[in-house]
């Protein structure tokens, strides 16, 4: 088996490049990743030295370099985490988000039907649903609510999931989507939640919380998701949509107060900022159509998935300190100019 991973050198990317190696050795991994402001090469040093594995530098969008691959490799699996992911960047600037999320997609797609794939999985995110209200907890975002974005993010990766679903249609492409909550874990851009708020709060800066901090996210350790989008490949119905959940929710506040308790540090340094335009109030995943179909259920809990994580970052911290200093984004050039 011959599984093309793109986005592979981002977080969830990066963490399910880990997950096939080990739990496949047999497999054929290629890492596809353009490396831009959240694609790490140094997250993928230990991959890089497993012969089966293979890191390819390039655009999704870029049609000819695509096919080319494509046709070099022979895939039999493409897992797309490829994307533009955050949603203030998409405020400040929607284009890129457009091209990567929505263009980059269609010819990963037509690659796939040049190229015969027993399988193209498109990762997508629970924000197409839009956001649900704090007051009603009894609601959860099933794999038919409709699709109720609320930023060029989530409106592109809906626009993406749309497109998935027409060429399963259209072209019989062997299709699977994935919507997961909001995961956490190793090797998470420092940029996000949980991970800014640990290295700022080991510096001990403030911490800005958006609004109140009421707004609520159910929280996916990456291992979790990652086991969920194997049995999805592997046994997965195409044409069908699969949410993934963690069965945890949490205010914005009560994960920064979490955090700052495991650090041993005060709540005094939590400092709320003003909020952002269209912020979703809450979301919560109804994963009953994964367990029902595949058998799956999330294994951390998050008081235990939050412990592992800080661990992780405290013993890591070259790694996020490169960066915060953008040393990161010299790697490939020292990894490769000699090659």
């Amino acid at each position: 088996m011959k599984i093309l991973v793109t986005g592979g050198a981002g977080f969830i990317g990066s963490n399910f490049v880990y997950y096939l190696l080990k739990k496949y050795p047999e497999y054929k991994v290629v890492c596809l990743d353009m490396l831009t402001y959240a694609g790490n090469l140094e997250t993928l040093e230990d991959a890089l030295k497993n012969e089966n594995f293979t890191f390819v530098k390039g655009d999704i969008t870029d049609r000819d370099f695509v096919f080319d691959l494509f046709s070099s490799e022979g895939f039999d699996v493409i897992v797309n985490f490829a994307a533009e992911s955050h949603v203030d960047r998409s405020i400040e600037d929607p284009g890129v988000f457009l091209k990567t999320n929505i263009l980059g997609t269609q010819v990963l797609m037509d690659a796939s039907r040049e190229y015969p794939v027993k399988r193209f999985h498109q990762v997508s995110t629970d924000e197409v649903y839009g956001d649900l209200p704090l007051d009603r907890p009894e609601l959860f975002f099933v794999e038919d609510t409709p699709l109720h974005t609320s930023s060029p993010y989530s409106a592109s990766k809906a626009s993406a999931d749309l497109l998935v679903l027409s060429y399963f249609r259209t072209f019989k492409l062997p299709v699977t989507i994935s919507r997961c909550s909001n995961n956490y874990g190793p090797y998470h851009f420092p940029e996000k939640l949980i991970p800014l708020m640990i290295s700022r709060a080991l510096k001990d800066e403030s911490l800005p919380v958006y609004g109140k901090g009421e707004n609520v996210r159910d929280w996916l350790y990456v291992e979790d998701h990652c086991s969920a989008i194997d049995l999805i490949i592997h046994k997965g119905r195409v044409g069908e949509v699969y949410n993934i959940g963690g069965h945890n929710e949490r205010t914005n506040l009560q994960v920064v107060k979490t955090i700052l308790a495991e650090l041993g540090k005060p709540e005094s340094l939590i400092h709320y900022v003003t909020d952002r335009p269209g912020h979703d109030m809450r979301y919560a995943i109804d994963p009953t159509k994964i367990k029902e179909e595949l058998g799956w259920e999330p294994e951390t809990k998050f008081d235990d998935g939050i412990k592992l994580t800080v661990k992780w970052y405290l013993e890591h911290k070259s790694w996020w300190e490169n960066i915060l200093n953008g040393e990161y984004q010299n790697y490939f050039d020292k990894m490769y100019q000699d090659r």
